[in-house]
């Protein structure tokens, strides 16, 4: 973690606006059929809200309040009237405590955006919502609290590193089946990205990846001689860029994304990216509302 960037932010009001945008912005649940605890989000049983579904005939031990009477005094028999159920969905929202997610201030404004807009949209939704830090080296469960209350900076810190470009520790979070599975992170790791996208999308659960980025790292005007420092581990070395180089690295860097969204659309999981250097409901705009990952609310 950058952690001079992000003392420099203030987060109540980095808070305050993502709970606005809660507002304008909402999550999907209406693309999926839900199974959980009570709520108000149709389920794929029935139930007792007032969306009617269907009739049936009446069994010993259904509650009476449902049998069509109306039914009854035309046929003589009982049926009961069938509604939706209305469950309440449940969300796994993983946010990449990596240092790269707050390398520069344009990148760490748009990490800690997204993260608030995602923790306030969870909870204005009534879903039930748990959250994550992880790191590669490991992963910690956050109340909902701690990141309201503007404090979840010193869990990072608290969190061990791990290997330097690896991906997030997903494999130690508790994912709930069917739970819409959220990933807030850069994807700025070596590797194949199958083994991130099958958490997300295993057992039966529903993928969205937002990967906030900036300028200076998908488009850099570098030229000249630079001493470049890992972000992950601290490592330093000098290098010469000419053209060719930048060139071979706008490539990789273009390559590299585009291959997270093909393995995505196997998987059933959306990659969406999300630029710093726009206002962010216009960022949203971009990917995340064409996508499905975000609706207008």
């Amino acid at each position: 973690m950058n952690p001079g960037t992000l003392d420099s932010l203030d987060l109540r009001a980095v808070g305050a606006r993502g709970q606005g945008w809660a507002e304008v912005f909402r999550l999907p649940f209406g693309k999926r059929v839900w199974k959980g605890a009570s709520g108000d989000q149709q389920g794929s049983g029935t139930g007792s809200s007032l969306d009617f579904q269907d009739h049936r005939s009446y069994l010993p031990g259904d509650d009476p309040r449902h049998i069509n009477w109306q039914a009854y005094a035309r046929s003589g028999n009982y049926t009961m009237k069938l509604y939706r159920e209305e469950v309440r969905p449940m969300v796994d929202l993983v946010i990449d405590a990596s240092p790269s997610m707050f390398l520069g201030e344009a990148k760490a404004l748009r990490t800690v955006e997204l993260l608030y807009f995602l923790v306030h949209a969870v909870l204005k939704s009534g879903a039930s919502g748990r959250f994550y830090l992880a790191t590669p080296g490991g992963c910690e469960p956050l109340r909902s609290e701690v990141l309201t209350g503007h404090v979840w900076p010193e869990r990072i810190a608290a969190l061990p590193p791990g290997p330097a470009s690896a991906p997030p520790r997903l494999e130690a979070i508790p994912f709930r089946a069917r739970s819409m599975r959220i990933l807030l992170s850069d994807l700025l790791f070596h590797g194949d990205g199958d083994p991130v996208l099958r958490q997300l999308a295993g057992q039966r659960g529903f993928g969205t990846i937002f990967a906030p980025f900036g300028r200076e790292e998908a488009d850099p005007a570098w030229s000249g001689n630079y001493e470049f420092v890992d972000s992950e581990d601290g490592t330093r070395h000098e290098r010469r860029v000419r053209l060719e180089l930048l060139q071979r690295y706008r490539s990789a860097y273009q390559r590299h994304f585009e291959g997270w969204k093909q393995q995505g659309r196997r998987y059933d999981v959306s990659v969406v990216r999300v630029p710093a250097e726009s206002d962010f409901a216009h960022a949203l705009r971009l990917e995340a509302v064409g996508a499905g990952s975000v609706e207008l609310g």
